[in-house]
């Protein structure tokens, strides 16, 4: 929910290199994005099994059910590698049915605690668990749910990131979200070391693919997701957990860990979520694939992001690829694209486009990512 200035100019890290995805054609043209290292890292993915006999939500994340999930990889530092990895371990693990997605989570901590207990109180300034759902993959129109140890829900949906000057609808509430926490240890007792606490919830896709033209979940769909945990540091005082605080008496700063890295302190950039495949095959053996339409945008978040640094640095958008210091054909997985920008002062869209099939994406100056219908 952090709303966080960001200044492209932290970005530019000469000398750093960048850890990407390399594909077939694309090996000479990695140096285009090494201006962005840590925003063109790849990002983190998960298939979902579908079941027909869904988890009960009572916070046991170790039922028969949940059996047939992986846990993800350990949380990392919100930056990623620009941080030490988080001394606290924390996973998560996914299922769906025809009418939900299951989430179950699980965070280590010796000093479980949670003050906060009404509904949409600011979830974040408890130590807490949250997640982020972009189901159209345009990073507009998205959803956030946080919850603490005493499960207490903050829920809101999001019209475009802080950054494009989006607006936090507080007012919306996941209808049909079931969710338990299951402590284990004490809640709110710093006298006894806790070995964590657990966390399900059952979304319904109803709740989260609105308008009339409601989105069918089925093998082979994916969303952007993500999941994010707040943590502070603490001292005991007066036999109860407070937050640690500067010389100005103001707490100290949240660590935050999260499953797919960032790249920088600010969760609201959906293009930096993970991937989440939803599948239908029994045999659980299904694997993730990066689609050639993911591969494509890459190049347009990289004019984004050019843009975005010039217009900090000049208070104008360039209306050339060319002075962007970018080409107007690059290729993608073995095959040729077309880059073509437009741009005012003010305004831009740039379109990737293949040449052999006329498959066309655009992104704006909000970043809102769309398929273009080529006639």
């Amino acid at each position: 929910m952090r709303s966080i200035s960001t200044c492209f100019n932290r970005f530019i890290k000469p000398g750093i290199t960048a850890t990407l995805l390399i594909l077939p054609g694309l090996v000479k043209a990695q140096d285009v994005f090494k201006e962005f290292p840590d925003l063109f890292t790849v990002p983190y993915s998960y298939v979902a099994k579908h079941v027909k006999q869904p988890p009960v939500i009572d916070g046991d994340v170790e039922d028969a059910v949940w059996q047939q999930a992986p846990w993800t990889k350990d949380f990392q530092d919100i930056e990623g590698r620009l941080k030490p990895q988080p001394p606290l371990q924390t996973n998560v693990k996914m299922l769906w049915d025809d009418s939900c997605l299951y989430v179950a989570a699980r965070i280590k901590d010796p000093h479980v605690w949670a003050k906060l207990t009404r509904h949409d109180d600011i979830i974040y300034l408890d130590n807490d668990f949250e997640l982020f759902i972009d189901p159209t993959n345009s990073t507009h129109k998205y959803f956030e749910i946080e919850v603490n140890a005493l499960n207490t829900i903050f829920d809101l949906f999001l019209t475009k990131p802080y950054r494009n000057g989006g607006a936090a609808v507080t007012g919306w509430d996941t209808h049909g979200l079931r969710s338990a926490v299951k402590v284990q240890g004490t809640l709110n007792d710093p006298s006894d070391i806790d070995k964590g606490w657990t966390v399900e919830m059952a979304i319904p896709f109803k709740a989260i693919t609105g308008g009339f033209n409601k989105s069918v979940i089925k093998d082979g769909t994916m969303w952007r997701i993500n999941f994010s945990r707040v943590e502070y540091d603490t001292k005991v005082q007066n036999g109860k957990y407070v937050k640690l605080q500067d010389n100005n008496g103001r707490d100290l700063p949240e660590h935050n860990w999260v499953w797919s890295n960032q790249g920088l302190i600010n969760m609201h950039f959906p293009e930096r979520w993970g991937y989440l495949l939803f599948s239908s095959n029994e045999a659980n053996d299904v694997k993730f694939e990066m689609p050639y339409a993911e591969q494509q945008k890459r190049y347009l978040w990289l004019v984004y992001y050019k843009q975005k640094q010039w217009f900090k640095d000049h208070h104008e958008y360039l209306p050339t690829l060319k002075g962007l210091g970018i080409d107007d054909k690059v290729t993608v997985a073995g095959n040729v694209n077309e880059l073509k920008l437009e741009a005012t002062t003010r305004q831009f869209v740039v379109a990737v486009t293949d040449t052999k099939t006329n498959i066309t994406y655009t992104i704006d100056q909000d970043g809102l990512v769309q398929q273009l219908i080529n006639p």
